[in-house]
């Protein structure tokens, strides 16, 4: 194992790969990674809480050892350090959701369908992540547990709502993480805080119980490279029958489809778009990291494009439909707990969700009929294009405690991340891969989108990228010991 000798800052394939030959215990890297998380939790506020995790992720490391001894591994992620968003169910762990109206005393009994995998496949369990209420926005905060800061800069977002599983895996407190993404919420945070995270086609990972906010929301890996993102892929993938939408058996292993993934570039048709044709403000440093590594898949052989996809009746209609079932959703989330609940919120969910509360079942199927039409768009849009390359967001990470950058004139994180929520209106797959760092040293994503099912591509075409280099010298400063 070539590289760092620490536990924490190695791979789950590089993990796997220790346990197997024998040179590395699943002991040994659960200390390491757990060490790491406290570090982590020092410096950002990752976690909902490391309290009482420490016995019960190295009982799960001591069991995974003795398999390995055995040369009985329970599965593809046995020893495993993984971390889980707290707006996805895990068996004996509270799941707050950032909000002071989840109770934490019921009886949490259940895993969800991504976390029953991985308990299945041996993985080790950490703490929860943060999230904003509700996994309501774009960046990280709530009345709960605080404010997540950046890894590069803690005076900056790790962004959202996956903030807390972007911090983590960034700093190394585990390299796989579960987060959720109805907007951009894996992709937002892994672009601020230069990570990998994938949106995969709904459907393709299992989600219970269902989400509020209906078909726009998915759960989706969060790594430090392309090859992890598809090991957790070919784990989290697997069947369940409480999610009555999920999708069949995938047609292929997702490791699997990796192999030969430069030479698969070659004459792949891609689509360049840089502004959504000059209705996104991009950051001019932010646009000359993504055009650098837009020329890399050119020079891996790919036909590349500069090619605007066509948003709805432009991309303010597109940002009504999604605010119209965003909003209606963040209502239908607080109604069960009454109108008295509304003074615990955040302030800005309480302002969305009296939003949501005029909207009209018409208003609501009028803004699904807009999301047909985009989906249709996109469709005919991948017909000609294998995939769209765009920035992830087009700005880095700004000030913490803000929704929105402050001067932006956005009044609403939709404002600011108009390259991701209009994937989760169509569906389809989305992979963002750290591409570089702006003049302040912070992480830029650039994202790949392809056409609904084609998951295998996304992640081929992403790990052809991440062989070529374009991550080099993304990392966050070293989490030395306090």
């Amino acid at each position: 194992m070539a590289g760092s000798t620490d536990p924490a800052d190695l791979t789950a394939v590089e993990l796997l790969r220790g346990y197997r030959s024998g040179e590395l215990s699943p002991v040994e890297a659960a200390r390491a990674v757990l060490a790491r998380a406290a570090r982590a939790q020092e410096l950002t506020n990752a976690f909902v809480t490391l309290d009482g995790v420490r016995d019960a992720a190295l009982a799960r490391a001591e069991a995974s050892a003795r398999r390995w001894q055995r040369g009985e591994p329970a599965g593809l992620l046995d020893g495993v350090p993984v971390t889980v968003k707290d707006m996805i169910l895990q068996r004996g762990t509270p799941t707050l959701r950032g909000s002071r109206l989840v109770d934490p005393d019921r009886e949490w009994d259940e895993d969800a369908p991504s976390v029953a995998r991985l308990r299945e496949h041996g993985a080790v369990f950490l703490g929860k992540t943060t999230t904003p209420e509700f996994g309501w926005k774009g960046t990280t905060d709530s009345p709960l547990s605080g404010v997540t800061a950046n890894p590069y800069d803690a005076g900056r977002t790790a962004g959202g709502s996956s903030g807390g599983s972007a911090a983590a895996v960034a700093l190394g407190a585990g390299p796989l993480s579960l987060g959720t993404d109805g907007g951009g919420s894996v992709r937002i945070p892994a672009s601020f805080c230069g990570i990998v995270a994938l949106k995969a086609t709904y459907g393709r990972v299992p989600l219970y119980p269902a989400s509020p906010f209906g078909t726009l929301a998915h759960v989706g890996p969060m790594t430090r490279d392309v090859r992890d993102t598809a090991l957790l892929m070919d784990v989290v993938s697997g069947a369940d029958p409480r999610d009555w939408s999920q999708l069949g058996p995938p047609p292929g292993g997702f490791v699997d489809a990796l192999d030969g993934a430069a030479e698969g570039v070659r004459g792949l048709r891609v689509a360049y778009s840089a502004s959504f044709g000059g209705q996104v403000r991009v950051d001019p440093q932010v646009a000359r990291v993504v055009r650098g590594a837009v020329e890399r898949l050119s020079d891996l052989g790919a036909y590349v494009e500069e090619a605007d996809p066509r948003l709805c009746d432009g991309l303010a209609a597109c940002q009504e439909a999604f605010h119209t079932l965003w909003f209606s959703g963040a209502a239908r989330v607080v109604q069960p707990h009454g109108p008295q609940a509304r003074e615990l919120l955040d302030p800005g969910l309480r302002e969305i969700v009296a939003l949501g509360e005029r909207y009209s079942a018409l208003d609501y199927l009028a803004a699904v009929d807009v999301r047909m039409a985009l989906g249709q768009a996109m469709g005919r849009f991948h017909q000609t294009y294998d995939v769209l390359v765009t920035p992830t967001v087009p700005i880095t990470a700004f000030e913490t405690g803000a929704e929105v950058p402050k001067d932006s004139g956005h009044t609403r994180w939709t404002g600011w991340t108009p390259f991701t929520y209009p994937f989760n209106l169509t569906q389809q797959p989305a992979v963002s891969l750290p591409c570089g760092v702006d003049g302040a040293g912070l992480p830029v994503g650039v994202q790949l989108v392809a056409a609904r099912h084609r998951d295998a591509l996304v992640l081929r075409t992403a790990q052809a990228m991440y062989e070529s280099g374009i991550a080099d010298g993304v990392r966050p400063p070293a989490p030395a010991a306090g």
